[in-house]
């Protein structure tokens, strides 16, 4: 188990940098900017649009942010948007917190490798998923802003590109199916050493499987099973 450890540091350290940046991606307002196309070149002022609040900055004033008034009143995709980004920074930390407990050098859950081998696949799924989650959001909005941008039966001042918070999206739902990966290598890599400590012995036709799962206290190896 010597020999994953990096993968367990890479994965984590992937995973926690996936979920710092999905929290970002979710409070960020910059998911939706100003066009500056046709008549509407000269910038006499930018709006920035997110999740949570719209942003004004006009020629010679300060930043102006306000939430949304109403969420009735909100388009389905925005509430939609909002509840796969929560899901995901909610299925983020998870991961990240069991991930943690099955790491090798913290002893809270034991000492078990398969144990940790364990957690540490799950914290890989849970990675996984929350990636997903995070991703469909990002690419649904990015969806609808490159439609709109090439609708001619939309305003130019209507139109919109893509804001700094989809790439960091796309960038953290990387980081975060890669650190899972990486996780749930490191949970195959124990499965495979554990078959590898069984042991097959016998006589003629007769043949006995004996599992050697883990070391005992004396540090001789433990039969746990037979067939």
């Amino acid at each position: 188990m010597a020999s994953c450890y990096p993968l367990q540091v890479a994965g984590l350290v992937l995973g926690s940098l996936g979920t710092a940046g999905t929290l970002l991606t979710t409070l960020l307002p910059q998911w939706r900017v100003s066009a500056f196309i046709g008549s509407n070149i000269v910038v006499f002022e930018r709006i920035w649009e997110g999740l949570w609040m719209s942003c004004v900055r006009q020629a010679g004033t300060r930043l102006q942010c306000k939430f949304y008034p109403s969420l009735l009143a909100l388009p389905p995709f925005l509430e939609a948007a909002r509840a796969l980004m929560c899901v995901a920074v909610v299925l983020a930390l998870l991961a990240l917190l069991v991930g943690v407990s099955g790491a090798k050098r913290v002893r809270c859950t034991g000492s078990d490798e398969r144990v940790k081998g364990y957690l540490l696949g799950a914290s890989g799924v849970v990675f996984v998923l929350s990636a997903v989650a995070a991703l469909i959001p990002v690419c649904w909005t990015a969806n609808i802003i490159i439609r709109d941008f090439y609708d001619p039966a939309v305003h130019p001042g209507q139109k919109r590109e893509l804001g700094a918070a989809l790439f960091l999206g796309w960038a953290c739902a990387g980081l975060l199916a890669i650190g899972g990966a990486l996780l749930g290598c490191v949970c195959c890599r124990r499965l495979r050493e554990d078959r590898r400590r069984c042991v097959g012995e016998g006589h003629g036709d007769e043949r006995r499987q004996f599992c050697l799962l883990r070391p005992s206290r004396g540090g001789s190896l433990v039969q746990v099973g037979k067939t």
